[in-house]
């Protein structure tokens, strides 16, 4: 089959751990389990359609028992880059691992950076601080909404987060902020991402809204995206990738407000891209339900994604290769709101079947396989499963 009838379609599911790491304790997150804690909280917790593909091959999980005969390989991710959040994870997936520690501001950042955002902004800012994103907007929102300052926060993440009630400061004005800030953040203030956090509502019941932009560093070079353009293979971008990229090599991107709208948007994407290299984040998982500690919430929309997977799966035709992994764990039974330092679960369908893929010794290693499938140079980490995937000749 030619490169050209070759389509790769994956799916992070944003958060979704397997796991303790090897590492966990590094991180403060011994005995972290995302799915396994879930399973084990819900009642009557069932992912039938991922079970037939063999999530319950890869790590034991009540209620998703393994199959004899999975329809896809299998297997768990460890990551090896310096951090667990969102913008590790998926440079790491893409094949760049972040070999040194993105900066972290666990009491604020400094005076004088702050004092220089404010002079470029035009005006004062409240919080500088570490703070669920959530509490923050209800501790300040008033006082924000009587001076008009934007709220400035950070997580236990590699993050400058900027919170606005969107009647007080329009989104493009936030947005233009957030570039400001992304400006500054540069060297050793290089944080990850710039956040856009709007806000609307009342004192009392504010609420955020889907207008969340992520401004990005620059990825690294020999990513997936840069070696899939250089091979003029289309590539197309669902929900939070774009951003986490900073819209580089990106042929087409989708804006989400969330797993459903992802998840349509995944399908019209199908419908309209035949061949190239499709990746879509589902992000409701990890922002609404692992930084919330809300168990029930994630099982919902777990079982939400399971209901779903068979719209998907009659989509994928002959030469389509369709990954499912997740880009760190977010445990909500523990007392943490961070995300947590966890295998990631791997599913590939459409090509070898019943494949136990073991333990792959970095996410990169998917980053690899895509390119290695789609013709391209290899991504600058990672090692192709592709002589694990691809069926033997009779």
């Amino acid at each position: 089959m030619s490169v050209d009838n070759k389509r790769v379609i994956m799916i992070v599911l944003d958060s979704v751990g397997a796991g303790e790491a090897p590492d966990a304790a590094a991180y403060g997150d011994l005995g972290s389990n995302t799915l396994g804690h879930i399973a084990d909280e819900t009642p009557g917790f069932a992912l039938p359609n991922l079970a037939r593909l063999g999530l319950g091959n890869i790590l034991p999980l009540k209620g998703v028992p393994p199959t004899d005969n999975p329809l896809a390989a299998f297997g768990r991710l460890r990551e090896v880059s310096c951090g667990k959040d969102t913008t590790a994870g998926h440079w790491e997936l893409a094949g760049t691992p972040v070999t040194r520690p993105l900066p972290t501001y666990p009491n604020g950042f400094p005076p004088e950076l702050i004092a220089e955002f404010e002079r470029r902004i035009g005006r004062k800012t409240l919080g500088n601080v570490a703070a669920s994103g959530t509490l923050i907007i209800q501790e300040l929102g008033g006082q924000h909404l009587r001076t008009g300052y934007p709220i400035v926060y950070t997580s236990a993440d590699s993050v400058f987060q900027i919170a606005a009630h969107e009647e007080v400061i329009p989104l493009t004005r936030l947005y233009e902020m957030c570039h400001i800030a992304r400006g500054l953040l540069v060297d050793k203030h290089g944080v990850g991402r710039v956040i856009a956090r709007p806000f609307v509502g009342e004192p009392g019941y504010f609420q955020r809204t889907a207008n969340r932009r992520d401004f990005s560093l620059l990825p690294p070079e020999g990513n997936v995206f840069m070696r899939l353009r250089q091979a003029g293979v289309v590539t197309v971008a669902i929900g939070k990738i774009h951003d986490i990229f900073a819209g580089q090599n990106i042929d087409f991107s989708y804006h989400t407000a969330g797993n459903t709208d992802g998840m349509d948007k995944l399908l019209a994407a199908l419908d309209k891209h035949p061949a190239g290299f499709i990746w879509a984040n589902l992000v409701d998982f990890d922002m609404l339900y692992g930084h919330r500690n809300n168990v029930a919430g994630y099982a919902a929309a777990l079982q939400e994604f399971d209901a779903f997977l068979p719209q998907l799966l009659v989509k994928i035709r002959p030469g389509d290769l369709l990954i499912i992994t997740a880009d760190h764990g977010n445990d909500p039974t523990t007392p943490s709101t961070d995300h947590s330092r966890e295998y990631v679960p791997l599913l590939a369908y459409g090509l070898a079947a019943g494949v136990d893929l073991q333990i792959r010794s970095t996410f990169a290693d998917v980053g690899a396989t895509v390119t290695d499938y789609l013709g391209a140079a290899k991504t600058l980490a990672g090692a192709s499963m592709l002589p694990l995937l691809v069926k033997e000749e009779a």
